[in-house]
């Protein structure tokens, strides 16, 4: 491979890694919308129209899931943050990929 080709891979890694800074609103988690019935016989929920939605974000905590309530005012930053965490995964898959071209080409260093 050349110098330029491989100078051009770290440019770009560090772009990328410039991006990684800008998603501090970052949401790590999946989207839940509950459905739910009540106690009441009468509630109309037991007739095939049930409260909600209910919105929560699901996340892995000490190996564990945990979910968490959000507010529907939230709702539009928790989307917010769920595209930041999808745009981070792209981000990552890229630069692994740039950094095994690198190791290939014995061009592989940690910052």
């Amino acid at each position: 491979m050349s110098n330029t080709k491989i100078e051009k891979l770290l440019q770009r890694r560090k772009e990328l890694a410039r991006e990684l800074s800008l998603h501090t609103g970052v949401l790590h988690g999946t989207w839940v919308e509950r459905y739910t019935m009540c106690s009441r016989k009468n509630c109309k929920c037991h007739h095939g129209e049930k409260h909600g939605p209910r919105y929560h974000l699901a996340v892995m905590e000490n190996g564990k899931q945990r979910q968490h309530y959000i507010r529907m005012a939230n709702k539009e930053l928790a989307m917010k943050g769920l595209e930041h965490d999808r745009r981070i995964e792209q981000i990552l898959q890229e630069m692994t990929k740039i950094n095994l071209e690198l190791m290939k080409e014995g061009a592989y260093e940690d910052d």
